[in-house]
């Protein structure tokens, strides 16, 4: 289940990251990748120890938490911290599939979803797609500043090179409450036809049927600690 969400930053929040960009102290990408994805990741990332990581962090989390569509198809249960980065002209990463478990003991995130948060304008660089490799299918995205796309980690997966102009990006790991795919999409499925039915006729007895299966099947499958 790939879903794009418009508008997950506000104009002043979308500023205020792009501000902290232009001054943050960038690092090589490569150094948080695993073993295989090093070889193919050339890329820069904002300092996670710098003051500037730390308030846009806080920026995208917030953004995050609040967006009722991601809270309700993704389930969340825990995330990473956000990280940022920058590709400049000829910068790439190449197919790679996310780390499975990220983070230390006490803090381990289990990265059933990625979420990439665009903060550079597509007409503002070439290349610089994102590509998600799914049922034998290849998808590129490269939406507008401010709109983020929730995709599988357990998907192969790259950024196209670059050829002009920068692109800048928030990134971070989703843990949802339904550890399997297929089940957090049917629940999104039954959520999205609870929407549409009171959307059109209000709360009728076809919706609180559907929400009883919903609410019933989330209950079944939610791995709550």
């Amino acid at each position: 289940m790939i879903i794009c969400v418009p508008n997950v930053l506000a104009a002043d929040e979308l500023g205020t990251i792009r501000k902290e960009l232009e001054h943050a102290p960038f690092v090589d990408g490569a150094t948080t990748a695993g073993w295989s994805a090093r070889e193919v990741k050339r890329n820069q990332q904002v300092d996670p120890r710098s003051e500037s990581h730390g308030r846009m962090a806080d920026i995208m989390r917030n953004a995050f938490l609040r967006n009722g569509l991601l809270q309700a198809a993704l389930l969340p249960a825990a995330t990473t911290m956000a990280m940022f980065n920058r590709y400049g002209t000829g910068m790439q990463y190449g197919p790679h599939v996310d780390t499975a478990v990220m983070g230390g003991m006490g803090s381990a995130v289990r990265s059933d979803i990625a979420i990439t948060l665009f903060l550079s304008d597509p007409e503002s660089y070439d290349g610089g797609e994102l590509v998600v490799h799914t049922s034998g299918m290849e998808y590129e995205f490269k939406l507008k500043a401010g709109e983020a796309i929730a995709y599988p980690a357990n998907t192969l997966h790259h950024v196209k090179p670059v050829t002009r102009g920068v692109r800048q990006a928030g990134i971070m790991w989703v843990q949802s409450l339904v550890r399997d795919p297929a089940r957090r999409e049917l629940l999104w499925d039954l959520e999205s036809a609870k929407r549409q039915i009171f959307g059109k006729e209000g709360k009728t007895e076809t919706f609180d049927a559907i929400s009883r299966s919903h609410a019933n099947l989330l209950r079944m499958w939610a791995d709550v600690i």
